[in-house]
């Protein structure tokens, strides 16, 4: 066999309900209302025969109690190798409590509890240039109508790092969204998670795709799966095939960069 694709998987979410309470999981299918735990993640890499999983980075689960949520990482990351890093919740300000085990920060900006224009906000911004001046990483999630105001935020703290989840959340190739997601490529230090899209018009997940590779320098893409929230408009399956078929495993989207992103030391 030839050599197998090394995967490092830049998203990926475990909970215990019994534990945790996920408020946002009384408006979705049924589908996810359940554990996961972080040996069912690793079986989904285990049972493809031609791929080498490294690991993953865990990103927060939009949890009533953050706190809790930190104590529950860390205790899995402690006796997990495949657990590579953690992107922890907070409410972005100058003041934002970071977990000492976060490489960046999530603060979820596409939910109904959150305001629109919130990434405008003075102590916001004010927030990302803490975030910047401590070497950590801004990690985003955004309606995709608001893409130009996370870009008007962004632009004013340039050397932050940013990682813009699932593409932008887009339904649709606009041209509103693609000169957004133009202007975002023109950031020094921002990367793109290649996630996120429902793959059932496969004419649009091909133009989506063509449009992010000729938008953001390669060295700017990351895989990442999304699971298991990816079974809500996809498979896992079915979105790792389509985007190691998109890009040819290369192994710069599918690991290079992520070392890279998230400084990563692998053993």
């Amino acid at each position: 066999m030839a050599n197998k694709l090394k995967i490092i998987d830049t998203h990926f979410h475990i909970w215990d309900l019994e534990k945790q309470n996920l408020p946002w999981l009384a408006g979705v299918s049924e589908t996810i209302k359940k554990t996961f735990t972080i040996q069912q993640y690793i079986e989904n890499y285990d049972k493809i025969e031609d791929i080498d999983f490294v690991g993953g980075i865990y990103v927060e689960v939009d949890g009533k109690d953050p706190i809790q949520e930190d104590e529950i990482i860390y205790n899995i990351k402690k006796n997990n190798e495949k657990l590579l890093a953690t992107l922890l919740r907070s409410k972005v300000s100058p003041t934002m409590r970071v977990p000492a085990q976060s490489v960046g920060i999530r603060e979820p900006l596409h939910t109904d509890d959150n305001p629109k224009g919130r990434c405008l906000e003075e102590s916001f911004i004010e927030g990302l240039q803490e975030l910047a001046n401590r070497g950590l990483i801004f990690e985003s999630c955004n309606r995709v109508d608001e893409l130009d105001d996370l870009y008007q935020a962004l632009k004013q703290v340039p050397e932050l790092k940013v990682v813009l989840n699932h593409l932008g959340n887009p339904v649709e190739l606009s041209e509103k969204y693609k000169k957004d997601m133009k202007n975002l490529a023109s950031l020094p230090n921002l990367y793109v998670k290649v996630s996120g899209f429902s793959t059932e018009d496969e004419k649009f997940v091909q133009e989506l795709l063509e449009f992010i590779k000729e938008t953001f320098d390669k060295d700017k893409l990351i895989y990442a799966s999304n699971w298991p929230v990816v079974e809500l408009y996809s498979t896992f399956d079915k979105h790792l095939q389509i985007v190691r078929d998109f890009f040819n495993d290369d192994e710069d989207i599918f690991y290079n960069n992520a070392i890279k992103c998230y400084n990563l030391k692998i053993k």
